[in-house]
């Protein structure tokens, strides 16, 4: 009976289990129960990739009602190796979250964390799974505003500005989707997504369907912050409350990113998309932008999170640019980057978390000396920076190797050239902290002030990414196999569409 209804149990558990942790109120079994509910919602989602990559794509009509009349939820290899990666993330920051929120979030909020993060967690599962368009709009609003009240929960009152501005952009963005969802279905009758994959074949050169792709794939780069639209970003992990930047920076926009694949892929026409539509160009140009513009903004930050916020709109930008070359190698190396930039940005953000918990403070300067004082929280961030990189060794090399290897295959070195520079830029913003942290002396306040490391609870979900991100960096089968599986069907998908459209004419 479990088995027939594992679809839908990665969203139902924390979307349940979010008003009891709220009704449990302030206590060690508040944060027990929630880690354990993530946890329970990582089990079921490694069950769904495994039957996944075995039985192929799981279709689960809710209420019983056969698509496309009712909603349904769809399994692929592709979503569910996005899900694995969300909710093994949401279940680490949880373990870390017992003893940073208890410097960063007033005592009285500490319920309201792990509600609004297991509303969080079903938002997400829910727009990774849903076959319905319109139920991605509401899974997006309620990861949205999940994700709203994280990051005004920091005792920094300089968060209630970021998560108004993070407001103001996700309500824009979601508007967009909706308003291109509902083109869409005042032209085709229907929200199911293969349902309107088949319907948008007879209006292809509908004003009203290209203008509602328009507002769907630009409210969708808001929301993963493509360059420019990313402003919104740097401010909301900058000020949110360290276990949330970890936490979103993991997961939010890799799941926003992995929207952005599906419409493309299973709803529009790939052909019409890129080819016609010359997307891939205004995307490509847009990722290579977002490379070096924000690498270069986080190399002149002394804030060290806003260092890492720069960071991601960096690495959003490989993503994106795995996915503009239009090929499985491409579309590969962008499933293995939004794998991959999980582990490496969720280590880095925990680290510069646990020296907010003992020094106070996220600047550059505080970093003075922190390799003696913190020994293994730095040397975390080192390794997962030396992983954003693109050290051998490291899952950070796999990502790079397989993207240059994309842009190779078609010949284009420059794109490969520009991906190399981009890396060393990184080497440049990563090695001011290192520096800051092994090779000059403490500032006289903490030379004075015994500094140790934090607790067990903070270390070992750092760690544990930490050795993720050696282990897949030297091990690559699951990703790759993954990643490959999932790009390899997404592409077969549109080959039998065009083959089925050939058939019909």
């Amino acid at each position: 009976m479990l088995e027939q209804h594992l679809a839908a149990l990665p969203i139902l558990i924390p979307l349940l289990a979010a008003p009891i942790t709220f009704i449990l109120g302030r206590s060690w079994f508040t944060w027990l129960f929630a880690t354990s509910t993530s946890a329970l919602a990582c089990f079921f989602s490694w069950h769904l990739l495994a039957a996944a990559l075995s039985d192929g794509v799981l279709s689960y009509a809710l209420g019983g009602w056969p698509p496309p009349w009712g909603i349904e939820l769809r399994v692929d290899t592709a979503n569910a190796f996005v899900l694995l990666a969300v909710s093994t993330l949401s279940t680490l920051v949880l373990v870390y979250a017992k003893d940073s929120i208890e410097k960063e979030i007033e005592a009285s909020k500490h319920s309201l964390f792990y509600t609004a993060h297991l509303l969080c967690l079903a938002g997400l599962s829910g727009m990774l799974l849903t076959g319905d368009a319109f139920n991605l709009f509401v899974f997006l609003e309620v990861s949205s505003l999940a994700t709203y009240t994280l990051v005004s929960l920091a005792s920094d009152r300089r968060c209630l500005t970021a998560a108004f501005r993070y407001l103001v952009m996700g309500t824009i963005g979601a508007t967009f989707i909706l308003i291109g969802v509902g083109m869409l279905y005042m032209m085709t009758g229907t929200l199911n997504m293969l349902d309107l994959a088949s319907r948008i074949d007879v209006y292809e050169s509908s004003r009203t369907i290209n203008t509602g792709m328009a507002f769907i794939i630009v409210g969708v780069s808001i929301k993963l912050a493509l360059f420019p639209l990313h402003m919104w970003l740097p401010p909301a992990y900058t000020y949110a409350p360290s276990a949330v930047s970890a936490f979103l920076a993991s997961t939010a926009t890799k799941v926003a990113v992995y929207v952005m694949i599906r419409f493309i892929f299973t709803v529009f026409e790939v052909e019409h998309v890129f080819e016609e539509m010359r997307m891939d160009l205004i995307l490509m140009v847009l990722a290579i932008v977002a490379i070096f513009k924000s690498s270069y903004t986080a190399i002149v930050q002394s804030n060290v999170k806003t260092v890492l916020a720069y960071s991601s709109v960096a690495q959003i930008g490989y993503m994106i640019l795995g996915l503009s070359l239009v090929s499985v190698t491409g579309l590969m190396a962008s499933f293995i980057h939004i794998f991959n930039h999980a582990l490496m940005k969720g280590a880095l953000f925990m680290a510069v978390g646990a020296v907010f918990y003992r020094v106070g403070s996220v600047d550059i300067k505080a970093f003075r000396g922190l390799g003696k004082q913190m020994p293994l929280t730095m040397a975390a961030f080192t390794i997962a920076g030396l992983s954003i990189i693109g050290v051998p060794l490291t899952v950070g090399f796999i990502s790079k190797w397989y993207l240059v290897t994309a842009a190779l295959e078609q010949n284009h070195w420059v794109i490969a050239a520009l991906v190399l520079a981009g890396s060393l830029l990184a080497v440049v913003y990563i090695g001011r902290v290192i520096e800051a942290a092994y090779f000059q002396e403490p500032t006289e306040s903490q030379a004075h002030n015994k500094i140790k490391e934090v607790p067990w609870l903070m270390l070992t979900p750092m760690w544990v990414l930490v050795l993720a991100n050696i282990y897949f960096g030297v091990d690559t089968s699951l990703t790759t196999e993954a990643a490959n599986a999932a790009s390899e069907w997404l592409f077969q998908n549109t080959e039998m569409a065009t083959t089925r459209q050939e058939v019909i004419k």
